[in-house]
């Protein structure tokens, strides 16, 4: 008896619509990382360590500033449409007028900023090409995976993300076959080719199936300012995660950038099941969260009880098979399994300030999640200032194994600060209350 209660549970949860989102987001990201895998095995061993360096740096220095030009417009389309369906016409035509302008005003400044951050005699071509496909095409392609998220049909979504995948994987194959000596810029060329068909693709599927876009304008400044906050947030992610393949550009050898590079994206295809539920519980948050912080932490506790797991048991893993890894890339990468040692660990820490960073959001403290990861960012820049000069490569796996947990560390703290606060301010009104 027993046994067929546990089947018949485990059946119920199959058939729940966030196991559903959350397998087909798994399954669309394990799809995509291995396109991305084998793409970026075909680049890594066609441009060498140095000449991926390069791509790898401008690439970092544009994920920095990719978030602002969306102007959390993406963010704004899942709050709004996952409460009222019927405004989606008006938001998808604001997110899609808020990234051609902001990205195209962005990029303008981010050639100028290279000159003095990339190292001298770095191709325009490959900054120009790079700009116009991270900070234009590849979030066009966000806000359509965005405009499924929000009426919960992530199947889709996880679609459009494989075909992005593929379509650089064909880009990929394209820079062999056709380039006689590949470099950073031809790669480059064949990179804005593959993100422009995916993201044309993507928004005709979202005007087909979902709603032509529609323009309404004087909706864009009142919420000006939360889609700041989620452009904010997403930015000091991003800088925390990224700035230290730029400055390593900068500051230490290609060869450094590329070897530190390859382990990070081992990190991050590891984190794909991690991913997916943070995904798949996303607006969840929002309905937990309006009950208060202590809802929406409670929440993110009890999926951290079983995403930690995980993380613990590829963190392992990572460490013990890390020696395959130049097998896979060639012998210039042999340093990439140390690295991938050293940033084995960021798996549980990044799964735990992950969980804890979404009930902040959830709960309305966005902003305070902003600040958080603002101060961090903030430590993570001068880290590597003082690191990556003397110890290349293992300056930057110290300073993100230090950023990261100082970061969960932060967040534990302000969660409980502010559960307690909760807690007083309704214990004072329970007292208000049972007063005469």
């Amino acid at each position: 008896m027993p046994r067929f209660s546990l089947v018949s549970r485990m059946a119920r949860t199959v058939q729940s619509g966030f196991a559903q989102n959350t397998l087909w987001i798994c399954l669309g990201q394990i799809c995509w990382q291995c396109l991305r895998a084998v793409y970026f095995l075909i680049i890594a061993r066609s441009l060498g360590a140095g000449q991926y360096g390069v791509f790898v740096g401008i690439v970092a220095l544009v994920a920095i500033f990719s978030p602002f030009s969306s102007a959390g417009s993406g963010s704004l389309l899942i709050k709004n449409v996952s409460r009222d369906r019927t405004v989606f016409r008006v938001y998808w035509g604001n997110a899609l007028l808020t990234h051609v302008v902001s990205g195209s005003l962005l990029a303008l400044v981010i050639v100028t900023l290279s000159r003095f951050v990339m190292p001298a005699g770095t191709p325009t071509l490959l900054v120009v090409c790079v700009l116009i496909a991270d900070l234009i095409f590849s979030r066009l392609l966000d806000v359509s995976a965005a405009a499924f998220q929000a009426f919960e049909m992530l199947g889709v979504t996880a679609q459009i993300y494989t075909f992005g995948g593929l379509a650089r994987l064909l880009g990929a194959i394209a820079l062999v076959l056709v380039v006689r000596r590949p470099t950073a810029s031809s790669w480059a060329v064949l990179y804005l080719i593959a993100g422009a068909l995916s993201a044309l693709i993507a928004m005709l599927l979202v005007n087909r199936r979902l709603g032509m876009p529609k323009l309404a304008t004087h909706l864009i400044r009142p919420e000006a300012r939360e889609g700041l906050y989620f452009s904010c947030g997403q930015a000091t992610e991003n800088i925390y995660n990224d700035i230290d393949k730029t400055m390593l550009t900068a500051l230490s050898a290609l060869e450094g950038a590329g070897i530190y590079a390859a382990a990070y994206r081992i990190i991050d295809a590891a984190f794909v099941p991690i991913n997916s539920v943070l995904w798949a519980s996303y607006s969840h948050f929002f309905v937990k969260g309006s009950a208060g912080i202590d809802s929406s932490s409670r929440y993110a506790k009890g999926l951290l009880s079983r995403a930690g797991l995980y993380s613990i048991c590829a963190g392992m893993g990572l460490f013990v098979f890390a020696p395959l890894v130049p097998h896979l890339l060639g012998t210039q990468y042999l340093q990439t399994a140390e690295a991938l040692r050293w940033l084995s660990p960021i798996l549980l820490i990044r799964t735990a300030h992950r969980f804890l960073s979404n009930s902040l959001t959830g709960a309305g403290f966005q902003g305070l999640r902003t600040a958080a990861q603002g101060g961090v960012a903030f430590f993570n820049v001068l880290l590597n200032l003082w690191l990556i000069p003397d110890y290349s490569w293992r300056g930057a796996a110290w300073s993100s194994l230090a950023s990261d947990a100082l970061l969960l560390v932060s967040l534990a703290l302000l969660t409980l600060w502010l559960r307690r606060q909760e807690t007083r301010t309704m214990r004072a009104q329970e007292i208000a209350s049972a007063a005469p």
